[in-house]
């Protein structure tokens, strides 16, 4: 059976999908970061990352290439076995895409949720 990824919020457990994105406007920036992800047997692993701008903390990674209006980078990183999805409120929530879809994190788990894990799925 193929490794699918989670959402874990305290007790809530959302079933994403083997591959989808994670997607957010910086705070100070207002520049959109998107990470694709793929969930394997090993643990998260990230393909790419795509960074609208820089400043504020946001540099694109080593190695990035502008491409489409974004610097775009395939880090590499190992497999992580879980990644935490902090909320602030202060900002916009998480996007999560799947299949072309993209919804904030809060039409999947709830809303004040915080922190939330992303993992793969017992």
């Amino acid at each position: 059976m193929a490794a699918v990824a989670c959402l874990v919020a305290g007790a809530q457990v959302v079933r994403l999908a083997a591959v989808f994105t994670l997607a957010w406007t910086h705070s100070v920036q207002k520049s959109e970061w998107q990470e694709d992800w793929r969930a394997t047997p090993g643990g998260l692993v990230l393909q790419e990352v795509r960074v609208q701008g820089s400043g504020a903390g946001m540099e694109p990674p080593e190695g990035a290439v502008r491409a489409g209006g974004f610097y775009v980078a395939r880090p590499q990183l190992a497999p992580q076995l879980s990644v935490i999805l902090r909320r602030s409120g202060a900002t916009a929530d998480w996007r999560v895409c799947t299949q072309g879809r993209c919804r904030p994190m809060g039409d999947l788990v709830a809303a004040d949720a915080d922190p939330v894990e992303l993992k793969i799925c017992d």
